[in-house]
């Protein structure tokens, strides 16, 4: 992935209106991301760890999308496994977060989600640069860069069901 600019990001999101995104928290580490590495950025607002965002290049260009994470459940905690990455986590590790679909559909409480890293690191995971714990990865017959096209794809998917 390019490096992004501020501006560049808060221009890039299709779900939420020009206050909301004038209000976001954009990561104050931007010159220090490993951009090479990245395939998306994704954070945590630290003002309120239920929100999250994501931003890629999406068919039309840059798209962002503003999530939020489910509440922890309150059940036997178990493994889980990332949608976009199939990292597998300890309790804890993986969230469904939803994000309202863009335009009138979104403002009407229309959503969609998917089981994601709670700490966006998705692209660091496929790459060996950050380990979720032992036996977190699943043995596969396929090449780093062909993991890296998957979810690649799988984002793409998940914007373009955010933007429908």
């Amino acid at each position: 992935m390019e490096p992004l600019t501020e501006r560049e990001i808060r221009a890039s999101f299709v779900n939420c209106t020009k206050g909301e995104t004038k209000r976001l928290a954009v990561p104050s580490d931007l010159v220090e991301r490993p951009w090479s590495d990245l395939d998306f950025l994704g954070w945590r607002d630290p003002a309120s760890l239920q929100r999250a965002y994501l931003v890629a290049e999406g068919s039309r260009g840059l798209v962002g999308v503003a999530m939020r994470l489910a509440s922890p459940s309150a059940g036997q905690p178990r493994r889980s496994m990332c949608s976009l990455c199939l990292t597998t986590h300890n309790p804890g590790g993986v969230s469904l977060m939803t994000a309202a679909r863009a335009g009138r559909s979104g403002q009407s409480g229309n959503s969609v989600g998917t089981y994601i890293c709670v700490d966006l690191a998705c692209s660091l995971y496929l790459r060996g640069k950050k380990k979720a714990g032992p036996a977190t990865r699943f043995q596969e017959s396929l090449t780093e860069e062909e993991k890296i096209d998957r979810t690649v794809a799988k984002v793409a998917a998940f914007l373009a069901s955010v933007t429908r």
